[in-house]
């Protein structure tokens, strides 16, 4: 608990599972796969506690939400600088902690003030890829 008191948010029991269940995954949750995981611990969670729960991680920059799944909306606890790999197939995603050089065009930088980047790759996972042989 001490380690998240300096977030600014009320902690309540189930605001403390959700922080618990966030810390050092990386699965890339969606909502829906948090709220199932925090019903089995407090089944009377509702799915609102936990979207206003991630939005409030969200803006304080404790979590980003990934939209690079466009069923559903994940979350990132990871809010280092990295990029993704995503399975086309089961939309999986993979960390990738490495610096990529990218340059953007003079013409097109000139007209922005550049704040980061993110890459994405695309492929089909190993899981995947043995399940379409069988």
């Amino acid at each position: 608990m001490k380690k998240y008191r300096g977030i600014g948010l009320k902690l309540t029991p189930q605001r403390l599972a959700i922080l618990e269940y966030l810390d050092g995954n990386r699965e890339h949750p969606s909502a829906e796969t948090i709220y199932a995981e925090m019903r089995k611990k407090y089944p009377m969670i509702s799915f609102a506690t936990v979207y206003k729960t991630l939005e409030a991680l969200k803006n304080k920059g404790r979590l980003h939400e990934l939209t690079i799944d466009p069923e559903r909306r994940r979350y990132d606890p990871d809010t280092g600088q990295h990029h993704h790999l995503i399975c086309i197939q089961c939309k999986k995603i993979v960390d990738i902690h490495a610096e990529l050089p990218v340059t953007v065009p003079d013409d097109v930088e000139q007209s922005f003030d550049l704040v980061g980047n993110h890459i994405e790759f695309y492929g089909i996972c190993q899981k995947c890829k043995t399940e379409r042989r069988t």
